[in-house]
Formats: structure tokens, C-alpha cells, sequence
């Protein structure tokens, strides 16, 4: 396998910020296709596992490019929460127009020097980036492949008594376990999500609607996502070549941790499925 160089990128994200990504590669992408990586909520491109699967994918001949969503709330050090304004700001459409971006940028072969224009797309979200993946590959003609771990079915996932606490106050607190720190939500997300929920961002519909290759990874025992969340979408992507892989004992990030301390069983299992279903979709 040939060594897969790593190149950082800026562009502009959907709030006026900075929307920063990685390029790993070899051969600066030449015939090779990409995958362009989603993170979900509190996640980052340098979470736990993403660089490891976006390293595997550019060993295995491929490109694979990361991002912070630019409402990610993650700085330039690429590692702290230090945006929080930004993390507060954040709505479905802001996500789904900084991957278009993204896309937009690797397609026209301007996201970093000498990478060449990919040959296929594929995308990758895990948990709420693998609702935003799903959504935006069905508003282009180019994603030819698809895998999402632990995706959500429905992007409302708050009971009636936090969304009235949520809209009294104006703003939900979040708080990441593992920094402690606390981010505010402000009712930008829930607006955007409850002016589109039951029409673009039907995530039951865009499954239906969906009709490239799609990998669908859920573990056994995730304890944000419900593994009904899988099921649901899998029966609903009934026009696609569809494949639900159940991980027995894989919680949402299939026991992967942040700092990184090593893989397991279950995410060796999920980073070999994906990377299979890309290399025979896209390679």
C-alpha cells in the first residue's frame, strides 16, 4: 500500500467562519475516488476514530477528506471546544451547505494543490453527519456510494418538556463529558429543524429517495442512537442496493474512545466493512 500524505484546507463555512478539513491521499489523488467524512453532534474531525478510517480509506487507493463543521465549535488547534458561538449557532442547513462546499470545492479540484478531480464520491457520517450525508446524497447525482454508522432516523430528539425549556430560555446547555465544558444551543437549530422536519429533513423520505449503494452499521448496544434508528431507515431504503450490518456489542462509537487509546473488536469490524463496501463501489 502506498504512504498516504496528509494536507490541511480552509474554506469558508455556511456562519462567515473558517470551515477547516484535511486531505489524506496518495499519488495526489490521481484516478483515485474520494469519501468526504461527516462527524455528528460534539464530534470533530480528529475525534477518536475519524483519522484512523480516513487513514485506512487512503491506503486502501482511495482519498479521504475530514472537516469540522463550522458549527462544530472546535478551534483552529483542531482539538478544543473554543468556538462556542459558532457550536450555538449551528442548524441542519449550516451543515448540509458547509458539506456542500466541501464537495463542491474537491469536485471542481480546488480543495488543496496538485489533487486531481476524484474519480467517484462517496460519503461516510456517523450518528447526526450520517443524517447529514443521507441527505445531502440525495440532492446530487454524484454520491455513487454511501455508509453511515449509527444514523439517526428522525432529527427531533427532544420530548415536548425540554423543547418549552429549550424555547423559554432560549437557548439548551450542553455539556461535553468529556472537557466539561458547556456549550450553548440557541433555537437557530430548532427552528431550522421544525420549518423543514417533515419535508427536507425527513430523513424516512430521503432514505426512500436514496438509490446509490448504502452500508448501513448500527451497534447492538448503542446508547445514543437507538439500533430501531437502523432498522427504521433500512426498511425504508427500499430503492437502493441497501446492507444493515448489526455490530454485536457496539455501542455508538463502536467502543471507540477520545483521546484515542486503541481500537476494538467492533470498530475493527466497522472500518473493515466500510472500507470493503467503498473499495467495491468506488475503486
Amino acid at each position: 500500500m502506498a504512504t498516504a500524505t496528509t494536507t490541511s484546507f480552509e474554506l469558508r463555512g455556511a456562519d462567515g467562519g473558517a470551515l477547516r478539513g484535511e486531505v489524506r491521499t496518495a499519488a495526489n489523488g490521481v484516478d483515485r475516488p474520494a469519501v468526504v467524512i461527516c462527524h455528528g453532534f460534539k464530534g470533530f474531525k480528529d475525534w477518536g476514530f475519524f483519522p484512523h478510517l480516513a487513514a485506512r480509506i487512503a491506503r486502501a487507493g482511495m482519498t479521504a477528506v475530514t472537516f469540522n463543521l463550522s458549527g462544530s465549535g472546535v478551534g483552529p488547534d483542531g482539538e478544543s471546544f473554543s468556538e462556542p458561538e459558532r457550536f450555538g449557532h449551528a442548524t441542519v442547513s449550516n451543515d448540509l451547505d458547509d458539506l456542500e462546499t466541501v464537495v463542491g470545492t474537491l469536485l471542481d479540484g480546488g480543495l488543496v494543490p496538485a489533487l486531481a478531480v476524484p474519480s467517484k464520491l462517496g460519503l461516510f457520517g456517523h450518528s447526526r453527519g450520517g443524517a447529514i450525508a443521507l441527505l445531502f446524497g440525495t440532492r446530487t447525482e454524484r454520491c455513487e456510494a454511501l455508509v453511515t454508522w449509527s444514523a439517526v432516523a428522525d432529527l427531533m430528539r427532544w420530548d415536548r418538556g425540554t423543547l418549552d425549556a429549550w424555547r423559554a430560555k432560549g437557548k439548551m446547555e450542553i455539556v461535553n463529558a468529556r472537557t466539561g465544558d458547556v456549550l450553548p444551543l440557541y433555537t437557530d437549530y430548532l427552528d431550522d429543524l421544525e420549518s423543514n422536519r417533515d419535508g427536507p429533513f425527513n430523513l424516512v423520505h430521503a432514505a426512500n429517495a436514496f438509490e446509490s449503494p448504502w452500508l448501513i452499521v448500527h451497534g447492538e448496544a448503542d446508547e445514543a442512537v437507538a439500533l430501531e434508528d437502523g432498522e427504521r431507515l433500512h426498511r425504508a431504503a427500499s430503492r437502493s442496493v441497501t446492507q444493515f450490518e448489526r455490530i454485536p456489542g457496539g455501542t455508538h462509537t463502536l467502543g471507540a474512545r477520545h483521546p484515542w487509546v486503541g481500537s476494538t473488536p467492533e470498530l475493527d469490524r466497522g472500518m473493515g466493512l466500510t472500507v470493503e463496501w467503498f473499495s467495491r463501489y468506488l475503486l
